[in-house]
C-alpha cells in the first residue's frame, strides 16, 4: 500500500481557522496547499469589524491558538485590534501570511470522479483534490427592511463596514439593534454623543464579568513561564464548559445560577423602574446569545441617553420616526442589526455530484453530518457548520477540534482507503434528529427568536456538552460515510 499519496488542498479563506488549517496541515505533512483570501489582510472577522469598542466576549487567554499562547494581552477580554495583530503574528511565525493569494475568491467550484475544478475571481483555474471552506459564520452582514432606510440624509452605516471618516463627537447619534456588537458601541458612544438614541426591539441578558486589565507583573510571569498561560487557559475553558455550556443546554442547577446572577445584576444596576422594566427579557437567560458587560446598563442611564422602544415606522430623511408618531432626528444612524448566520462559503457557486447547486441543496434546509460534511459534496468540508457549539465559548477550540479530525480522514485518503468520501442525505438527517432529541431541554428554545435559529427553527448550535462533542470528535467513524475509489478507466467502485 502507498502510504504517501499527497492530496490537493484549497483553503478558502484566511481568517483564524484558514490560519490554522493551514498550519496544522503542514505539521502533517500536508504540503500541497492553496490559501484564497478575498480581501488584502488575514484576520477575518477582526480584519472586518473595527467598530469602537470591538472586542471578544471569551477570555483573551482562552482565545488563543492551544499552541500558540500569548502573553501580551491587556485585558481579560482583548480588544478587536490586538487579537489581529495575534493572528497576522502567528501568521507570520508559520509562513502562512506568505503562502496565501490575496484579493482572490473562488467564483465557481465543481465536482467529478474525485476532483474539484475551481475557477478564482482572477479567472485563475484549477483542480484540486479537497475543499476546506474557511469562510466563517458571521461575515455578511444583516441590513434591516425597513421603509426609508436610503431616504435618511446623514451618514449610515453597518457596524461591520464602520465609517471611520465620520465624526459622531456632539452630534445626534441612533443605533438601531441592541445585541453583542451593539453592547460594545453603546458605551463608547454614549461618551461623545450629545444626544444617543438607542432603538431597542428586543432586551437582551447580561452577565457581569469585569473586562480586568491585566498588570505588567502578571504579563511578566507568563513570558517567564508559559505553563502559567496554558493553565490559566484551561481553567476558562472549564469554567465556561461546565459552568456556562451546562447553563444553556439543560443543566438545572448552572441554569438556575446563571439565571439568578443575571437577573440579580440587572435589578441591583438599573435604579429606574420603568428603565429596569424595558430592559427586562420576556425569555429564558441564555436563549439569546449571553451578553458579557459590566458598562452596558451604566451608560443606558446617562443623561444624553434614550431607550426607544416603540416600533420603528420607516427612516426619513432626518432620522427615525416610530410608530407613534414621533420622529428622533439624528446626525447620524448605526444599523447594529448583525449577520446572516447561514451564508457560509456563498455566494461562490458550488456544484457538487451529479450537477447538484449549493443553493438547490440548501434551498430549504443546511444539512449537514458533524458539521462538516455536506450531502452531495464529496471532499468538501465546512468549518464552524451548523451544530458546532458555537455560543458563549472559544471558537478557536472548536476549530482546533475541526481540523484534528479532518486531518485523520485525510490520512484514510492517504492510504488509499478512499478517493471520494460523501455522506447519504439519510445519514445527515439521521444526525439532525440526534441533535433536535438533545434540543428539548436546551434554553434557546425558551421563547426567544435570535440568529441561534434557523427558518424552521431549530437552533443551529450543539445541544449537548462540550466533553460530549470532543468525545464524539475524536475519531471519524467510516461507517457512516459512503467512500469510493476510482479505477483509470473512470469506473466507480464502493471502497471497502
Amino acid at each position: 500500500m502507498n502510504n504517501n499519496r499527497k492530496p490537493s488542498i484549497l483553503i478558502i479563506g484566511a481568517g483564524m481557522t484558514g490560519i490554522l488549517m493551514t498550519i496544522k496541515l503542514r505539521e502533517a505533512g500536508f504540503t500541497d496547499l492553496t490559501i484564497l483570501e478575498k480581501t488584502d489582510r488575514i484576520g477575518g472577522t477582526w480584519r472586518e469589524n473595527t467598530y469602537p469598542g470591538v472586542a471578544c466576549d471569551v477570555p483573551a487567554h482562552m482565545y488563543t491558538y492551544s499552541f500558540e499562547p500569548n502573553p501580551e494581552w491587556s485585558h481579560r477580554f482583548a480588544c478587536g485590534s490586538e487579537i489581529q495583530e495575534y493572528f497576522e503574528r502567528v501568521a507570520r511565525k508559520y509562513g502562512v501570511s506568505n503562502s496565501v493569494r490575496f484579493n482572490e475568491s473562488v467564483v465557481n467550484a465543481r465536482y467529478e470522479a474525485g476532483k474539484w475544478a475551481v475557477e478564482t475571481s482572477l479567472g485563475d483555474q484549477f483542480e484540486v483534490d479537497f475543499i476546506v471552506n474557511c469562510t466563517g459564520i458571521l461575515h455578511h452582514p444583516a441590513f434591516p427592511d425597513i421603509k426609508g432606510l436610503d431616504e435618511f440624509k446623514g451618514p449610515c452605516f453597518h457596524t461591520a463596514r464602520w465609517d471611520h471618516s465620520v465624526d459622531l463627537q456632539g452630534k445626534r447619534v441612533g443605533i438601531i439593534g441592541n445585541g453583542s456588537t451593539a453592547s460594545q458601541i453603546i458605551p463608547q458612544i454614549a461618551k461623545i454623543a450629545s444626544r444617543f438614541s438607542v432603538f431597542q426591539r428586543t432586551p437582551q441578558w447580561y452577565f457581569p464579568l469585569p473586562n480586568k486589565a491585566i498588570s505588567e507583573r502578571s504579563k511578566r510571569a507568563f513570558r517567564r513561564n508559559p505553563n502559567r498561560m496554558q493553565r490559566l487557559r484551561k481553567a476558562y475553558l472549564f469554567g465556561f464548559s461546565h459552568f456556562i455550556t451546562k447553563a444553556v443546554t439543560g443543566h438545572k442547577l448552572q441554569n438556575v445560577v446563571f439565571s439568578a446572577i443575571s437577573k440579580l445584576f440587572l435589578k441591583l444596576s438599573v435604579r429606574d423602574p420603568k428603565l429596569r422594566a424595558n430592559l427586562t427579557p420576556d425569555y429564558k437567560v441564555g436563549c439569546k446569545r449571553i451578553i458579557v458587560s459590566t458598562e452596558f446598563y451604566k451608560a443606558m442611564q446617562k443623561p444624553n441617553v434614550d431607550l426607544v422602544t416603540e416600533g420603528i415606522d420607516c427612516i426619513t430623511e432626518k432620522g427615525v420616526r416610530t410608530k407613534d408618531g414621533k420622529e428622533h432626528e439624528l446626525d447620524a444612524l448605526i444599523l447594529s442589526t448583525g449577520f446572516d448566520p447561514t451564508a457560509y462559503m456563498r455566494p461562490m457557486q458550488m456544484t457538487g455530484k451529479d450537477g447538484l447547486e449549493i443553493d438547490h441543496a440548501w434551498q430549504h434546509k443546511i444539512l449537514t453530518y458533524r458539521s462538516l460534511f455536506m450531502p452531495g459534496f464529496p471532499n468538501n468540508f465546512l468549518m464552524l457548520g451548523p451544530n458546532t457549539p458555537i455560543g458563549n465559548y472559544s471558537v478557536i477550540a472548536m476549530s482546533e477540534v475541526q481540523c484534528d479530525y479532518l486531518i485523520k480522514v485525510l490520512q484514510k485518503w492517504q492510504q488509499q482507503e478512499f478517493d471520494e468520501i460523501d455522506v447519504q442525505e439519510s445519514t445527515a438527517r439521521n444526525f439532525l434528529e440526534y441533535i433536535r432529541a438533545g434540543m428539548k431541554n436546551t434554553v434557546w428554545l425558551g421563547g426567544c427568536n435570535s440568529w441561534y435559529l434557523d427558518k424552521d427553527g431549530d437552533p443551529i448550535l450543539w445541544p449537548y456538552t462540550w466533553e460530549k462533542w470532543v468525545k464524539e470528535m475524536a475519531e471519524p467513524n467510516m461507517a457512516d460515510f459512503e467512500l469510493a475509489t476510482f479505477e483509470r478507466g473512470g469506473k466507480i467502485e464502493k471502497a471497502a
